[in-house]
């Protein structure tokens, strides 16, 4: 856990509230997931099930979810899908995603 928090230590501030919401739903809807640095970002795994959490320039990219497995997330927003199962939110698409919509991309990513 110190390598995350490390990672989240780091994260610049104008990043920074955008990842703790991202990473207060996910915990919120798993309470049970654990945490660890993996592929360099934050993983949290909730039993075989893996959504990686990484923060760069433009803002917080999610991994590793499955077009089945994304709550309609793509198809309501398909220009935040940035290649093969990323999704690419800057502070300033926030105001058109909703918290509901990031925990249905979560429950789906992340269900058993």
């Amino acid at each position: 856990m110190d390598s995350v928090q490390e990672y989240v230590d780091s994260i610049a501030p104008r990043h920074r509230s955008l990842f703790d919401l991202v990473s207060g739903l996910i915990l919120e809807e798993f309470p049970q997931a654990s945490v660890a640095l993996s592929y360099g970002m934050p993983t949290y795994r909730a039993e075989r099930r893996r959504l990686h959490i990484g923060v760069w320039q433009h803002g917080v990219s999610i991994y590793g979810w499955g077009t089945d497995r994304d709550g309609g997330f793509s198809s309501r927003h398909p220009a935040l899908i940035s290649g093969k199962a990323t999704i690419r939110l800057r502070s300033t698409d926030m105001a058109d995603v909703t918290d509901h919509e990031l925990r249905a991309l979560i429950r789906a990513a992340l269900k058993p």
